[in-house]
């Protein structure tokens, strides 16, 4: 058995020894079973959460009203729910009303696709009602149960279906596509943040091609924000090469300069995303305006910094489709370590020095004087040296604000 479930196995045994059914669920299943990488594992009971609590002794209550409470174990956390029936769902999302049981099959049974309804005991026997091992098999998403009462319970699960076949590079299943074209307007009732995590996760998916050709054939574009009528933009983005893209910041900037928003601001604001994600995809964005297919110069380097620099390079990659991906980063890589100075705060000179220098009163223009030596150096017009920037000073018009 894999680690991460090595080091979950006491939880299922203090259960057990305390009188109560125990198994792994979800999607930690999930990806052991395809060999992927094991994320959070999730833990159901039939234990209640008043009990869960009485048993461990260091728990968080994260929604004892909806039997989730997190165990801290070795200094992890493991969700541990307690089996349980659902009903009502008039917003769409979350159930009116849980109710306690006492069956794991009856439990499962309300969970999302058949690939993430199985359990698996600490002994690694799988319990698998709904098949969800052969639609693994088949590559297949498929609702556990009837397609149109699992969207219309909850409607964030279309959009799951989709990043998962992003995720895992598998296809829907006929009655499910057919449910999320049907019902995929139940979206506009999700909440912004809920749809921009699982956007997210689509978009860093192996098969993100698919992905978005099916958020456009299915018409569940028109449902998230800022992409409604953006089918051609959508397209495009989906011929890109997202090989290359390692960071989040590097994801949301390709979607925001494909899709061209009036404002990319309220675009991305639109999101809710953090502020200063909005504020690092702008920043790409002002660069690759700026070079177009040039190359960088000496200043845009210096101004970029070495992260970002490389970050936009990748991005330039990816729209210009150049096939040297690596070369170009090691060049701009190798080109600021280069530069004769990285920060301001390397200059040989600081304020101080150039009112001593220039023998005028402190003012804004040492702060402008500042900037020009800054560039100055960055350009090599002057060696980062105190007596050779104090005689590059002294040479100049003393009028920062115009010269120098």
């Amino acid at each position: 058995m894999d680690t991460p479930f090595l080091k979950a196995k006491p939880i299922l045994k203090k259960l057990h020894d305390n009188g109560y059914e125990a198994f792994f669920v979800g999607g930690a299943v999930r990806d052991y079973l395809l060999n992927r990488d094991i994320g959070d594992i999730d833990i159901a009971t039939s234990a209640k959460p008043d009990e869960i609590q009485q048993i461990f002794n260091h728990t968080i209550d994260v929604g004892a009203e909806h039997g989730t409470i997190i165990v801290l174990f070795d200094n992890l956390p493991y969700e541990v729910t307690t089996y349980r029936a659902e009903s009502g769902y008039e917003d769409f999302r979350r159930p009116n009303s849980v109710t306690y049981i006492t069956s794991l099959e009856k439990d499962l049974k309300r969970r999302d696709f058949t690939i993430n309804a199985m359990a698996m005991d600490s002994h690694e026997t799988l319990y698998d009602y709904f098949n969800g091992r052969e639609d693994l098999k088949k590559r297949v998403i498929r609702t556990v149960g009837n397609a149109s009462e699992r969207f219309t319970e909850d409607a964030l699960r279309m959009l799951r279906a989709v990043r998962f076949v992003s995720q895992l590079n598998f296809a829907l299943c006929p009655t499910t596509l057919t449910a999320i074209k049907d019902y995929g307007y139940l979206l506009s009732k999700i909440s912004i943040e809920r749809k921009t995590i699982e956007f997210d996760k689509l978009l860093k998916g192996t098969n993100y091609q698919n992905a978005l050709h099916l958020i456009v054939d299915l018409n569940i574009h028109q449902f998230l924000p800022g992409l409604i009528e953006k089918e051609q933009e959508l397209m495009k983005l989906s011929n890109y090469d997202f090989s290359f893209l390692r960071t989040k910041e590097e994801f949301w900037t390709l979607l925001t300069y494909l899709i061209k928003p009036h404002s990319i601001e309220a675009f991305l604001r639109g999101w809710k995303l953090p502020v200063k994600l909005m504020k690092e995809v702008q920043r790409r964005i002002q660069f690759i305006d700026m070079l177009k297919d040039k190359d960088w110069d000496d200043e845009q380097l210096y101004d970029a910094g070495d992260e970002l620099a490389v970050s936009v390079e990748r991005l330039r990659v990816v729209l210009m489709e150049w096939a040297n991906c690596n070369e170009r980063i090691r060049k701009i890589q190798q080109r600021f370590a280069m530069l004769p100075i990285k920060e301001r705060g390397e200059l040989a000179v600081t304020g101080h020095d150039v009112i001593k220098i220039v023998k005028q009163n402190p003012g804004p223009w040492v702060s402008v004087a500042l900037s020009k030596i800054e560039r100055a150096v960055v350009t090599n017009k002057v060696v980062n040296e105190r007596n050779a920037i104090k005689e590059w000073l002294l040479t100049c018009n003393q009028d920062f604000d115009r010269n120098c």
